[in-house]
């Protein structure tokens, strides 16, 4: 939950922060964060409401959260410039949202098929359970349903057709998507699906965690790293071996995408397993090799990341005032 806030010039030069709205920009406050950067506005968000101990101490309403956070605002403490929603990332936001949830029905629909076939007649299973999977899948669309639907082998064979044929609709709209989320990374990033172990849902998801906004927003790898939930935590103090940890936070999608990258060039990337064998040679487990591995990609990819203009920017109340 975060408070969406316009930064705008108060009198004498000086920058007021007005709340609006407790939700976020990227969801239910989108509509007014767009209508102010029409109006010359730059929204921010408060990327927290106050503590547990806040709470208990000043009460818990609307009012009190918007003031709380005007309070953070003012400060300058804990503000997240939010990603624009009119660019071509946010086209390819939307095109890959429409792509996994396509996806995910696709592999529900054949384990639901599978599943199904368990309890269908001896006769029928043995008739068609050792073929393949698309061997299978065309033999179900083919099966001929007659008779009143009140006899379960008809019922049967009903639902394996419906299920056959959603599979295959599914499977040709994946196709179109995963073609037009082809053409939108590569141009809004051309060398990023070419890295090894990059293809096309890693490419789209960094382009996504960046933002169609990435200079305002990610100003350097650190921060990108940060972003993505890579960056070493320190877990040790005094006379500890000073040892880090992973990190638990942050884009759990985009580390999901990064851990996909590198276990595949922990298997095919032959500077990949060199590291990986020294690394362990000097006694890391594996949990913080991948850790470091994740770190370094992260690295890598964000210098195939579209360029921007400049890596800083002043924060926007500055910029307001």
């Amino acid at each position: 939950m975060t408070v969406t806030l316009s930064s705008s010039p108060g009198p004498a030069g000086s920058a007021r922060c007005t709340p609006l709205r407790w939700s976020g920009c990227g969801s239910y406050g989108i509509g007014l964060a767009r209508f102010l950067r029409r109006h010359g506005h730059a929204p921010v968000e408060v990327s927290r409401p106050p503590r547990a101990g806040e709470r208990r101490a000043s009460g818990k309403s609307d009012a009190i959260d918007v003031e709380h956070a005007a309070w953070l605002a003012l400060a300058g403490t804990g503000l997240v410039t939010p990603k624009l929603t009119d660019g071509q990332v946010e086209a390819i936001r939307l095109v890959k949202i429409a792509r996994d949830t396509a996806v995910k029905a696709h592999t529900t629909a054949i384990i639901t098929l599978k599943a199904v076939l368990v309890t269908a007649d001896q006769s029928l299973r043995d008739e068609l359970e050792s073929l393949s999977d698309s061997k299978l899948l065309t033999a179900y669309a083919a099966l001929e349903v007659t008779g009143d639907l009140a006899d379960p082998a008809v019922a049967m064979r009903h639902t394996l057709v419906c299920l056959a044929t959603r599979w295959f609709d599914l499977h040709e709209e994946i196709k179109i998507h995963s073609k037009h989320l082809r053409t939108l990374t590569r141009a809004a990033a051309p060398q990023l699906p070419e890295a090894f172990g990059v293809g096309l849902d890693i490419a789209a998801e960094m382009l996504i965690t960046a933002g169609d906004n990435n200079e305002f927003r990610v100003r350097s790898e650190a921060a990108f790293a940060k972003l993505c939930g890579v960056c070493p935590i320190p877990a040790g103090s005094g006379k500890t071996s000073g040892r880090h940890r992973l990190n638990k936070g942050r884009n759990r999608q985009a580390n999901a995408a990064l851990y996909q990258a590198v276990i595949v060039r922990m298997r095919w990337h032959e500077p990949t397993i060199a590291y990986v064998e020294r690394r362990t040679a000097q006694g890391l487990s594996k949990k913080d090799i991948i850790r470091c591995l994740k770190r370094y990609v992260a690295r890598e990819l964000f210098q195939l990341l579209p360029p921007v203009s400049s890596r800083a920017a002043p924060s926007v109340l500055r910029a307001a005032a």
